[in-house]
């Protein structure tokens, strides 16, 4: 093995990593594939125009990732969640997407999840400690 020096990466090293893996994972992907990246995020703001709810999520190749979904605590229990996820779930089914995954923590919404549908896929018990972490799924074909 050839010896080289581990070195903590900057922004401009990290992005060229980033881009090392992208190129290769375009070359086992079909040509309407491969070019299939966009973030779609979304936001609520009450009367005042302060942002109350928002959503964070990444199309990718044939499915859509949910990242983070938002509501402000003094808002949640009238529809705001709902009204994102939705949103979300018509845009990924416009764009042809088979699937939308997700990740969400116990102290967080996994009820919710499963109230829209959304099937658990795998759990990590104490990740963080005293919590666990599900990873969800929704087929939308």
């Amino acid at each position: 093995m050839s010896e080289g020096t581990l070195n903590q990466s900057n922004a401009e090293e990290s992005a060229y990593v980033r881009n090392q893996l992208i190129a290769f994972n375009a070359a086992h992907l079909s040509e309407d594939l491969k070019h299939r990246y966009e973030e779609l995020n979304f936001n609520i703001k009450n009367e005042a125009g302060d942002i109350v709810a928002g959503v964070l999520s990444t199309l990718c190749w044939n499915w859509l990732e949910l990242d983070i979904l938002w509501v402000d605590e003094k808002q949640r229990h009238q529809g705001f969640g709902s009204q994102l996820l939705l949103e979300i779930e018509r845009i990924a089914r416009e764009k042809s997407c088979d699937f939308i995954m997700l990740n969400t923590f116990s102290f967080q919404a996994p009820g919710f999840y499963k109230k829209h549908g959304y099937q658990l896929m795998t759990t990590l018990e104490n990740a963080p400690t005293g919590h666990s972490h599900y990873y969800f799924k929704k087929d939308l074909t």
